[in-house]
């Protein structure tokens, strides 16, 4: 890695927000850059393809050259010599964001305001490199996507929707960046993790322990060992609250009718819905419904005089 900062240190001090240079989609075919520089951070994407990204070396500091393909994205800090190279196998699409931060009236927070709440926006503004390289299941694309989709219709101006598809992309990468970084030191605690993830995006279908396991590419028996290792609960036994808290915050926040709460949940029947919820909360569906006009609940759905 190079010397330096993927961002100033001093945008973290004040309270500064995006200023988007420029942003472009481009395919390159059979073409190869100079080096040369640009006076804000670059965010290079390769939609498509695959291409070759090579960092000038000097007296101080090692160069580098690597190979991105689809969903590979590379940040770089303003002012790092850099160059493009797309061979003669094939084209590449990339999708390319030019920005800083500055000082300007805005609704939504500043770069020092998400990181000082989210630790893996502060670990991707302070990392001590001058570019970062990541590999992206798609969500930052989705997102990168919108950004500029909305910059289109505004004229390249950061509006207020604008603003937060920024700070949605700058949490999207600082969460890449935290999982790369973890992902050679314990891979058992990256299979439980995704193990989370999967039954937090998927409660609400009739899924068992061997869609999980599936979803991460383990044994179920394997998985089932080392979450409960790691978790101190079963599979099924996370599922289950994962369930009845979903449905305890329908309860509490909607109008759903209480019949139709358990598909919401990926609970088929709701004679057996009724039977889970009552043992996971001590009351029936209705009754903890109808408490909520006499009672205050707390922020975790517990009952409280």
């Amino acid at each position: 890695m190079m010397s330096g900062t993927l961002f100033k240190k001093e945008w973290t001090v004040g309270d500064l927000h995006p200023h988007v240079f420029a942003y472009y989609f481009k395919q390159w075919s059979n073409y190869s850059m100079t080096f040369h520089t640009h006076d804000s951070i670059e965010i290079m994407y390769v939609i498509s393809g695959g291409c070759a990204i090579e960092f000038e070396g000097s007296a101080a500091v090692i160069g580098c050259e690597m190979t991105l393909k689809k969903g590979d994205f590379v940040i770089l800090d303003a002012n790092v010599p850099h160059r493009l190279t797309v061979d003669e196998r094939g084209p590449c699409r990339m999708l390319n964001v030019e920005f800083d931060f500055r000082e300007r009236d805005a609704a939504f927070p500043s770069v020092r305001q998400l990181a000082l709440e989210d630790e893996m926006v502060a670990q991707l503004v302070t990392e001590p490199s001058s570019y970062l390289f990541l590999r992206d299941p798609s969500e930052v694309y989705q997102v990168l996507k919108s950004l500029v989709l909305e910059l289109d219709r505004k004229g390249n101006s950061i509006n207020m929707k604008a603003e937060l598809l920024f700070a949605q992309l700058l949490l999207a990468i600082a969460r890449l960046h935290n999982e790369a970084g973890s992902e050679g030191a314990n891979p058992i605690d990256r299979y439980v993790k995704q193990a989370i993830e999967y039954m937090h995006h998927n409660y609400d279908r009739d899924i068992q322990v061997k869609d999980i396991a599936a979803s991460v590419n383990l044994h179920p028996g394997y998985l089932h060992r080392i979450f409960r290792a790691q978790i101190g609960s079963t599979l099924t036994g996370y599922l289950t609250a994962l369930r009845m808290d979903k449905a305890m915050m329908l309860l509490r926040e909607t109008e759903i009718a209480i019949a139709d709460i358990c598909d919401y949940v990926g609970v088929g029947s709701r004679q057996y819905f009724h039977a889970m919820f009552k043992k996971y909360t001590g009351m029936t569906p209705i009754a903890y419904r109808n408490a909520l006009d006499t009672q205050i609940l707390d922020v975790r759905g517990q009952i409280i005089e």
